[in-house]
């Protein structure tokens, strides 16, 4: 699968709508959730998630949308209910599983997001699947897009391409729309990479350390962006978006605010997503085997004076992205054991020594031997021990 995300060139009125679609299902996903929940409070009746979420959504459907006061859910697409219904029930799955928290309640001020799909298709028998491309909606190359049930929208970024998709996704990041879908379409490895191994040490002080001499740094746009952001911050502390509760209404000065609030986290977020995917991209493509350590990022993250410089350089989002482009570059993503000691090991000799945080460069009181202390742990990543190593 190939996904394919542009952003929107959206009017006045097209935002509204927008607003009103994300709106009317964060209303069904908090109502089921609230529904499920209460639901379980009695104790005679005794069935799973997937039957208590399809009587709560028989319910809605016959009741709640027909009382006069909600006439205005029938103004949009009935797919945007229904896929709401989805991922509260794939959201309870995985934290029945393990695989997440509880779900929370949608906010407005978290971003807006919805899903819309085509369900109609041409099946020449009943019991058959439908005929190819018929319950999907066809998008032609160009600046103009036609999501199922709604009408079309124009694109800032042409596709090259005829493709079809079936589920289309809406989502807003600051005051910025975008429209994602997939495509069944899958990269070509390369056969052949110009290194056979390589170690990679993630750092603080630098963002990455090969062990074939590459480093990659974070870009000095992060810190002016993360100190621009915090100017803002401090100018507007005091600045209130409203209070419901208390009757009192956002002023335009808040609402301006909060919109250059948002603006300013994604242009920190692109920057982060820019660097990450240029350097997990360039090393799948030269190394067959990529060898990173298996780091405990929860728990280093507890440290309060490395929890910042820790968050800005993105550990998980790198290893989840070096593993997914595994099929896409034919590469092998490799995890060091965590405890395996990789920076207090001369890579010359292997004598092991103790190491502080604020000593960068690696000096081997055994043989003499001086290396910068992330490239020392690098070279031990890529000769560490088989019984040290196993595949991501």
């Amino acid at each position: 699968m190939y996904a394919i995300k542009r952003e929107l060139k959206l009017n006045n009125r097209e935002k509204t709508r927008m607003r009103g679609c994300a709106g009317f299902k964060r209303f069904v996903y908090n109502y089921c959730l609230d529904l499920i929940t209460t639901s379980w409070l009695f104790e005679d009746i005794k069935a799973g998630d997937s039957k208590r979420l399809a009587a709560i959504k028989k319910v809605f459907t016959t009741l709640r949308m027909q009382k006069p006061e909600n006439g205005w859910m029938k103004q949009y697409p009935s797919t945007i209910y229904q896929s709401a219904f989805m991922d509260i029930k794939d959201a309870l799955a995985r934290w029945r599983k393990g695989l997440g928290g509880f779900p929370k309640k949608k906010s407005k001020k978290k971003g807006d997001s919805f899903t819309v799909y085509k369900t109609s298709g041409i099946y020449p028998k009943k019991g058959e699947p439908a005929l190819p491309f018929t319950n999907r909606a066809v998008i032609n190359p160009g600046k103009l897009i036609k999501p199922p049930g709604m009408t079309t929208f124009r694109l800032k970024e042409p596709i090259d391409f005829f493709c079809s998709c079936q589920t289309f996704t809406v989502s807003r990041a600051a005051d910025k729309w975008f429209i994602s879908f997939t495509v069944d379409a899958e990269k070509i490895p390369p056969r052949v990479h110009p290194v056979h191994r390589i170690g990679v040490d993630l750092g603080v002080k630098c963002l990455a350390t090969v062990s074939d001499g590459t480093k990659y740094e974070m870009p000095v746009t992060t810190k002016t962006a993360k100190t621009k952001l915090g100017k803002i911050q401090w100018r507007n502390r005091n600045k209130v978006l409203g209070n419901k509760r208390q009757g009192v209404r956002a002023s335009s000065n808040a609402k301006k605010y909060y919109v250059k609030l948002a603006r300013r986290h994604f242009i920190i977020v692109n920057i982060r997503k820019d660097t990450t995917q240029k350097m997990t991209t360039d090393l799948s493509r030269r190394a067959d085997k990529i060898r990173i350590e298996d780091l405990n990022v929860s728990g280093m993250m507890a440290n309060q004076k490395l929890a910042n410089a820790l968050s800005d350089k993105c550990f998980y989002e790198i290893r989840r992205q070096l593993i997914y482009k595994q099929a896409h570059y034919g590469s092998k993503v490799e995890l060091v054991d965590r405890w395996f000691p990789s920076s207090k090991t001369c890579s010359h000799c292997g004598h092991k020594q103790d190491m502080k945080l604020h000593q960068r460069v690696f000096n081997c009181i055994k043989c003499g031997h001086s290396q910068d202390r992330d490239q020392n742990a690098s070279i031990n990543l890529e000769n560490a021990p088989d019984d040290k190593v196993r595949s991501a």
